[in-house]
């Protein structure tokens, strides 16, 4: 498998995902003109995305267990973001994907000195590379869930698509312009078929 095909397929920039790698992680499933994609659909395309990502050293492998817990996190994080979108609860067993991979590797105090002086950091766990992946993206996913941008939080309005966004302004119902211009372009399909 050419495993960059997939991930140049989905270039075109969907607001928000820059800023919340949960929200690209969401991201990873979608659908294209000639179909549905999955940018996780191996466990070398999982590991693929994590470094392209920066939550994995590209030395690591992912495991086909690991990518199971990778593609379980993103269906739960999808259906958060859903369940918060709509102002419901979401289902008790997507919470407790989500909390597990918080734990699954915590982060750990400590204390950096750079040229402006001490701070306080968190580490990833270095033991659990993986595990330290999913604690991140999971931390992630939770910052967007309860911080100020998850009023913007919006699915794209394209049949099919599935994508997540943040709304930039409240009119906007497409993850992209390409998505905006296949629903134009079906509607005037339609219009003109039924005339």
């Amino acid at each position: 498998m050419d495993h960059d095909a997939p991930y140049f397929l989905h270039q075109l920039a969907v607001p928000g995902e820059e800023r919340f790698p949960a929200l690209a992680l969401v991201n990873t499933r979608f659908t294209v003109s000639h179909g549905p994609v999955d940018l996780l659909e191996d466990a070398a395309a999982g590991q693929l995305w994590l470094v392209r990502h920066g939550l994995l050293p590209d030395r690591v492998a992912l495991t086909d267990q690991e990518l199971d817990r990778l593609r379980e996190l993103r269906e739960a994080v999808r259906e958060l973001l859903a369940a918060r979108a709509a102002g419901r609860e979401p289902a008790a067993a997507r919470l407790v994907t989500l909390n597990a991979a918080l734990a699954a590797a915590p982060p750990t105090p400590r204390l950096a000195w750079t040229g402006e002086g001490p701070r306080r950091t968190a580490e990833p766990a270095a033991g659990d590379p993986s595990g330290a992946a999913l604690a991140q993206l999971a931390d992630d996913a939770a910052e967007l869930l309860t911080g100020p941008d998850a009023a913007q939080l919006a699915e794209c309005g394209a049949r099919g698509c599935a994508r997540w966004f943040l709304r930039s302004h409240a009119a906007r119902r497409w993850c992209t312009t390409k998505c905006g211009n296949r629903v134009r372009a079906a509607r005037h399909y339609a219009a003109r078929k039924g005339q």
